[in-house]
């Protein structure tokens, strides 16, 4: 269980900008906690007053002395309530919204890392990340400061008072820690792998529950439950065994640690009497040494003990490091401006070649090869021209359309878009010129209205309705229980393929693009969705530039231009009737479709 581990002093410095904000809760918190310790520090003072006044001259202990002393610590115990109170209360909440700062950050990242990353990375690890994670990051970032901070104070104020009392058991009390302290640590690194192990466990978890519910229907109509059962109990049983190695981990920490207490304890008692026998201490002494040992050790043994959560933070903030540390491949370069709003469509692949790069998992980003699927590309599409791609599975035609709005870069060459790079364009401006229509149509958890609004945030409920006309989408939305208010389920579960699709040409409309990109978007309708989608594409695609991918050469026969492309790249291009007489790849193609 070998893992590549960021040093802590990094992860520390990358996690302490978040207390920025809220230093003023941070020192005050801190300030709270020295309150709460004061009761503890100074309860063994009153204690050995009192002792040693009994023992030498009882009489001296008036009844007003012990209502003075007693008034005294109900004040500091009123002190200790309320200044606890803002600690768990306010201390908290201060670690909630450092955790929310970082849940924010870490989505907004997931918002620009490129389409090669998802490629690699499990949806339900990635879930963890923003939620497991960070949870135990709150809780670092509130407990941290205090636990620290409560024992240095402790340890310091106890020392103080025991080397006053008697120097020799002080020092060997003390000579002790350092030796504890060694072999309490040299579980850390194992609790830490241990840790993370745990992580990534339960993100594959989450990933196959995630993978196992989203595809219950596959599931049932195979009469596979039992196969996912299976699968799942497999990953249960890792994950069962990455528990157990961490508790074995943590059983052996504390047991060391309760070793040393346990030996500190005996040795106070032992050389303590030994002192109190001989007359080197008085019996307050004793009593107040015993009070302040138990004070010292108590806070060792938070510090101690505090490990676990300081390894379990840790792990979150590496994990949260790793995300945030990854290079975004497709990212606005140096002087990038703004797309005009006026763009004609014109676009120009010049000699493109792309080969994906495979990612190492454990690395990141590092690459361990390429896969060729594009090589040198050059193809010129006019304003408002529609194009159909075609060709076998596996020629490139989804990376061809992926390249334009830059989903991926280019190995080699450019494109061009009204005969600038698009790179010379901001990501996101280059996108909102460019609608999409994929054939798996993706609707979100929202109403129909808020699934076509979607394509330009802040439309009005009239520009919806209108868009919905024009896809033709309008009259079965209206039928729905609550028309366009109508919730349509997770991934659109409630509607039919056609009636997905048709919402998803209604959000194009409404986003207005120059540019069309409509890949397989009819491949999985029967023939009587096809046909409606088919008339809403049509009315989509007027006055566009438009690219069609399509494996039904029937839906690219009016297609200004086909192209026609394989492994060995552009072989075929011209209009339905020159390609069958040409006779090659394409009335191939034709043929055996019919």
């Amino acid at each position: 269980m070998e893992q590549k581990q960021i040093s802590t002093k990094y992860l520390l410095k990358r996690f302490f900008p978040y207390f920025r904000p809220y230093m003023h809760i941070l020192i005050f918190d801190l300030f709270c906690a020295s309150l709460t310790s004061v009761c503890e520090l100074v309860l063994p003072v009153m204690v050995r007053f009192i002792t040693d006044t009994v023992t030498t001259d009882a009489s001296a202990l008036t009844v007003e002395t012990v209502v003075r002393i007693t008034l005294l610590y109900l004040a500091l115990r009123i002190i200790d309530v309320l200044a606890n109170y803002y600690m768990q209360n306010t201390g908290h909440v201060m670690g909630a919204r450092i955790e929310a700062d970082m849940r924010r950050d870490l989505f907004e990242k997931f918002q620009e890392l490129s389409y090669g990353y998802y490629s690699h990375n499990k949806t339900g690890q990635l879930i963890s990340r923003i939620t497991t994670d960070l949870f135990d990051i709150a809780e670092f970032a509130h407990h941290c400061p205090e636990e620290y901070f409560i024992a240095a104070v402790k340890i310091i104020v106890a020392f103080v008072v025991l080397i006053r009392v008697n120097v020799p058991l002080t020092l060997l009390l003390f000579a002790m820690i350092p030796l504890m302290l060694f072999f309490a640590l040299r579980y850390r690194v194992r609790m830490r792998n241990a840790f993370k192990w745990q992580r990534s466990e339960l993100g594959e978890i989450n990933s196959h529950v995630e993978d196992s519910l989203l595809g219950i229907r596959v599931s049932k109509s195979f009469a596979n439950e039992d196969v996912e059962e299976e699968r799942f109990a497999e990953g249960n049983q890792r994950f069962l065994t990455t528990k157990k190695v961490g508790y074995r981990t943590l059983a052996g920490f504390r047991s060391v640690t309760k070793f040393f207490d346990s030996l500190m304890y005996i040795s106070i008692v032992f050389f303590g009497s030994i002192a109190l026998i001989r007359h080197r201490i008085t019996a307050g002494d004793f009593i107040a040494y015993l009070m302040y040992v138990n004070v010292l050790l108590e806070s060792i043994r938070r510090i101690v003990e505090f490990t676990e959560q300081f390894q379990k933070g840790i792990t979150g903030i590496e994990r949260f490091v790793e995300v945030m540390d990854t290079r975004i491949e497709v990212d606005d370069l140096p002087g990038a401006v703004d797309m005009p709003d006026d763009v004609r469509g014109e676009i120009e692949f010049c000699d493109v070649s792309f080969a994906y790069t495979e990612y190492n998992r454990e690395e990141g980003h590092d690459p361990r090869g390429e896969s060729c699927v594009l090589s040198h590309i050059d193809l010129k599409i006019e304003s408002g021209e529609n194009v159909a791609l075609v060709g076998p599975s596996g020629a490139g035609k989804t990376t061809f359309c992926n390249l334009i709005p830059r989903f991926y870069d280019v190995t080699e060459g450019c494109i061009k878009v009204d005969g600038h790079d698009i790179r010379d364009y901001k990501v996101r401006s280059l996108r909102t010129k460019i609608g999409m229509m994929q054939q798996e149509v993706y609707l979100f958890s929202d109403t129909v209205a808020g699934n076509i609004g979607y394509g330009r945030p802040g439309a009005t409920r009239e520009e919806i309705i209108e868009a919905a006309k024009l896809a033709g989408a309008d009259g079965f939305i209206r039928e729905l229980p609550d028309g366009y208010d109508t919730y349509v389920g997770e991934r659109g579960a409630r509607l039919s393929g056609g009636q997905k699709q048709r919402i998803s040409i209604a959000r194009v409309f409404l986003k207005n693009p120059p540019v069309l990109i409509l890949d397989e978007a009819t491949s999985a309708l029967d023939n009587e969705s096809e046909h409606y989608v088919q008339e809403s594409l049509s009315e989509l695609a007027k006055g566009r530039t438009t690219i069609t991918i399509a494996h039904r050469l029937s839906t690219v026969r009016n297609a200004d231009r086909i192209i026609v492309l394989t492994e060995d790249g552009i072989v075929e291009e011209g209009t339905h009737d020159e390609l069958l007489k040409l006779g090659g790849v394409y009335a191939a193609m034709n043929s055996f479709t019919l």
